[in-house]
């Protein structure tokens, strides 16, 4: 049965529209304590942060009342990073974390990412009978006043969240001498982002940390690279990082302006761990990882698996074969040694790591040549167009063009209403002939 809210990453959509309003945050807040109340711990416990976006000011009230109707304490973290969250439901000992994000998103939209008190995200099988509560009469759920949940504010957690990243290195690690650029995106990050480079002792550059509620992911942060590119070119830094709304991905800009995609990245934390002999079980991708990538590590003797896109999938392929890496296209990169979730500024910090031993980014992410790709999104209004003959007629022509000498993916989108078309080969003709096909067919 397939999920009525939950999609591949959370809950996601337009604000006060369908599912992202006031009265179905209620819901969510009282579905999902009422599952974790039942599971009888003594602490009946939830955390709370969000992301930068003006929704969010309405949006949590309602999800909080919704936990404490249910008998949860709740604890809110204000703005702070996804892993952040995620490290610190796990080290609060809280039943459930919630983050208020929809990530990469544009401020309009708004959703939720709930975790578990191992720090990792809810299973397909907790959010289908989380929904089962959902649609179920409130008042069935509604606790005794007497034991209605408290609300308190912790104002330390980007200092919290920040302390645990250190730990994860030596204690001399230092960025003394390297000049940085990071990108925010006017999101979660916006605080922890450049402290943490600061503590550190790097020169730090920092843009989109002006947050004003509506301007998160505008023209900025990973989705838009041109910004930190253009940024880095200009002052000549030694790496420039972009992250995104909720700060769980990362793109890099080297030292002459080149753009490092998660691929690129995720290569040279292989090669280094493997080198280190700390890497296990392989390195886990998904179905939009490089083709060079794949040849990369079959070249090293470096176990590759696919899994389907959205980091959830990459997390549960990476249990599967017990990898301790792995991760997306996109930036979305899971470091199982460190992290239950993605992390831009953790990523960031692991890549700092090796630069501060005196190598340049350039040398460090550029260790294959991708296969030339192309990715077009086309916005739709009803997503299941992907099933019609037309469309997977369409499909089957491009496929039969490409004669495999190349490889095309077409998805919904987890978290937008649109159609991904992915085409990846070396004859950039073909490609464009193959994708036109195909969005014919949905137009």
């Amino acid at each position: 049965m397939s999920k009525r809210y939950f999609g591949t990453d959370g809950i996601r959509g337009t604000v006060n529209q369908n599912k992202i309003n006031g009265e179905m945050f209620f819901k969510f807040g009282l579905a999902a304590g009422t599952y974790f109340r039942n599971l009888k711990k003594k602490k009946q416990t939830a955390i709370i942060a969000k992301d930068t976006r003006l929704s969010g000011y309405t949006l949590e009230p309602a999800l909080v009342s919704g936990l404490t109707s249910a008998g949860m304490h709740v604890y809110t973290l204000g703005p702070l990073p996804t892993n952040g969250l995620a490290m610190l439901t796990k080290k609060m000992n809280a039943n459930l974390g919630i983050m208020i994000t929809a990530s990469h998103n544009p401020f309009f939209d708004n959703g939720l990412k709930l975790f578990g008190p191992d720090g990792l995200k809810l299973s397909d099988k907790i959010e289908k009978r989380i929904e089962k509560l959902i649609d179920t009469k409130i008042s069935k759920h509604l606790t005794l006043p007497s034991i209605l949940g408290r609300v308190k504010r912790l104002e330390n957690a980007n200092d919290e969240y920040i302390n645990i990243l250190k730990n994860n290195f030596p204690k001399n690690f230092s960025l003394r001498g390297l000049k940085i650029a990071i990108d925010c995106a006017n999101g979660a990050g916006y605080k922890s982002g450049p402290k943490i480079l600061k503590d550190l002792g790097a020169n730090v550059y920092d843009i989109g940390t002006s947050p004003n509620g509506i301007n998160i992911n505008s023209k900025c942060g990973s989705t838009f690279p041109k910004k930190i590119q253009s940024f880095s070119t200009r002052i000549k830094v030694d790496l420039g990082i972009s992250l995104d709304g909720d700060a769980d991905r990362i793109i890099i800009c080297d030292e002459n302006g080149k753009i490092i995609d998660g691929d690129q990245i995720i290569a040279m934390i292989a090669l280094r761990w493997k080198k280190k002999k700390i890497l296990k079980g392989g390195v886990v991708g998904t179905l939009m990882s490089n083709y060079g990538l794949e040849k990369l590590f079959e070249e090293k003797k470096i176990k590759f698996h696919r899994a389907n896109v959205g980091d959830r999938y990459v997390k549960e392929s990476m249990r599967k074969n017990k990898c301790n890496l792995g991760g997306e296209q996109s930036g979305h990169i899971i470091l199982g040694n460190f992290a239950t979730t993605g992390d831009g500024i953790l990523v960031a910090l692991e890549v700092l790591y090796s630069i501060s031993k005196g190598k340049k980014a350039s040398e460090l992410l550029n260790n294959f040549k991708k296969i030339p790709q192309k990715l077009v999104n086309i916005y739709v209004k009803d997503k299941s167009i992907i099933n019609s003959k037309k469309c997977k007629k369409s499909i089957s022509q491009a496929n039969y063009l490409l004669n495999n000498k190349g490889r095309i993916l077409v998805r919904p989108s987890g978290t937008e209403p649109m159609i991904r078309i992915m085409c990846e080969t070396k004859d950039k003709k073909l490609m464009t002939k193959c994708i036109n096909l195909i969005t014919k067919s949905i137009n």
